[in-house]
């Protein structure tokens, strides 16, 4: 049994483990974002596709028998190309999705629909701004000459930044403790995150919650339509074995 799985989330290295223990001949696919990314067990490719056609050639080719999709959940591109291939192929695409964040009591959120809305936001109300919504979607904001970013990347940005910037270098996950301290210490008054969902970096929204500070929220995009939806990599082995 052949799977695809895509993404380099901590959710598709669990399945990957998952399934590699199971027997099967696991492939993951990583964008190549990342400088030095954590690697699955099993085949890694790193790189696109070219598009749908081309990962519908990929599949048909490498004998893949299902398709997991467990990227990032604003990885639109790539998770609508699984999509259209999983529908030209007839192989089933299951998607791994990280149920969002929902804001709790004492939260103090301010959802907006995408980086744009939150870069015009968080420039005309706040003065001290902790971005943390990775390397990739930082131009927007690079137009403030007024107000402090401190942002967090795992790789250095390679785009424009904001003239008044503090860059971080860190990979998660973070303690609560780090946290609250990284945002005590600048003097954070607002922080910009997308909804990511997971542990990983959840401990950034329950530092602002206790200390009072606003979060610009970027809403989730619409997912890309799969087989079958699961949020948990449990959860893929109950699917697959019925395949």
């Amino acid at each position: 049994m052949r799977a695809l799985i895509l993404g380099g989330t901590k959710e598709a290295r669990d399945t990957a483990k998952l399934l590699h223990d199971r027997g099967w001949h696991v492939t993951s696919s990583l964008a190549g974002r990342v400088a030095n990314p954590a690697l699955p067990v099993g085949e890694v490719r790193i790189g696109g596709f070219g598009g749908p056609a081309g990962l519908a050639r990929w599949l048909i080719h490498s004998g893949v028998e299902v398709i997991i999709d467990a990227t990032h959940p604003y990885a639109e591109k790539i998770s609508l190309s699984a999509s259209e291939a999983s529908r030209a192929t007839g192989i089933p695409l299951i998607g791994l999705h990280r149920k969002p964040w929902q804001a709790q009591p004492k939260d103090r959120w301010r959802e907006v629909d995408s980086v744009e809305d939150a870069a015009a936001l968080v420039a005309r109300e706040y003065h001290h701004i902790f971005l943390s919504i990775g390397r990739q979607h930082l131009a927007p904001f690079a137009n403030d000459p007024h107000n402090l970013y401190v942002i967090r990347a795992v790789d250095p940005p390679k785009v424009a930044l904001p003239p008044r910037n503090r860059v971080i270098l860190s990979r998660g996950p973070f303690s609560l403790e780090s946290e609250k301290k990284l945002m005590v210490d600048n003097q954070i008054d607002v922080v910009v995150s997308k909804n990511s969902g997971g542990e990983m970096t959840y401990a950034k929204i329950e530092a602002a919650r206790m200390l009072g500070i606003d979060v610009v929220m970027v809403r989730r995009p619409s997912l890309a339509p799969v087989t079958v939806e699961v949020h948990s990599p449990q959860a893929v082995l109950g699917v697959v074995d019925k395949l």
